[in-house]
């Protein structure tokens, strides 16, 4: 993870094309709440958010596959981020792990991932209205721009995986980080070239979800080329552990 972070510069434009993009993997569990190592597996999720100029998030498209097939997953997606009981039947994977459960069901190899493209629908824009912007944040010292985003996420943290996220992302711990009136948990930084990056982890609802809330201070404004692979590194980390990201807005 701390690698991922500190070489996230070399990940291309922030608004690279979705063939260069990776997408979300999800399995899908037969039972709620069973252990993703005991449990039966029905199907397959997967996701990909589409991205405005400035990396916040504009759509959500994705597809499922259950019983031998593939289905445009738009609706399922919007109700697994709202459906507690629903959320208890996914778990995170990476491809190498879904590669192997798609294997298991006899069907061969994975699709590769354009091909999986083909199979979403048309996606949901409804949820990702323009939040209030908050107008220019001003600019911090020595800065030409400063921005403001937030990663939503929903789910919870286990115990392991915010001590995970705190660790790799060698963050500055709050005192009574296990309290669940703690909101901001951990702080961190990472200057890259001329540019700074801050972040903390917000619990946002004890057990509901949580927040990486980034802000970005640009030696040139305009020049926002590493906020985009910064936000996807920090999103992908967190789903990691277990959580869903909701959105990315930007609010300055």
């Amino acid at each position: 993870m701390t690698t991922d972070l500190h070489r996230f510069g070399d990940a291309g434009p922030a608004f690279a094309s979705p063939s260069q993009r990776s997408l979300d993997y999800y399995l899908i569990l037969s039972e709620p709440g069973r252990a993703p190592s005991s449990a039966k597996v029905d199907g397959i999720l997967v996701e990909e958010f589409e991205f405005a100029e400035d990396s916040s998030t504009i759509a959500l498209r994705g597809a499922g596959w259950t019983a031998g097939e593939w289905w445009d997953a738009t609706s399922f997606s919007r109700r697994l981020r709202t459906e507690e009981e629903l959320r208890r039947r996914l778990v995170t994977a990476r491809r190498d792990r879904v590669e192997h459960v798609y294997r298991r069901f006899g069907t061969g190899e994975l699709p590769a991932e354009t091909t999986l493209r083909s199979y979403f629908g048309v996606g949901d824009s409804s949820v990702f209205s323009p939040p209030l912007r908050l107008g220019l944040a001003e600019a911090g010292d020595g800065f030409d721009e400063t921005r403001v985003y937030r990663i939503l996420f929903t789910n919870d943290l286990s115990r392991d995986g915010l001590a995970a996220l705190l660790d790799g992302w060698r963050m500055t711990v709050a005192e009574d980080v296990s309290r669940p009136a703690t909101r901001v948990v951990g702080s961190a930084r990472l200057r890259v070239a001329d540019d700074l990056f801050t972040w903390d982890l917000r619990r946002v609802g004890p057990g509901v979800a949580w927040a990486v809330d980034l802000t970005a201070n640009l030696a040139v404004a305009g020049a926002g080329e590493r906020v985009g692979p910064l936000l996807r590194v920090l999103t992908a980390a967190a789903r990691d552990q277990g959580l869903i990201p909701v959105t990315i807005d930007r609010f300055s």
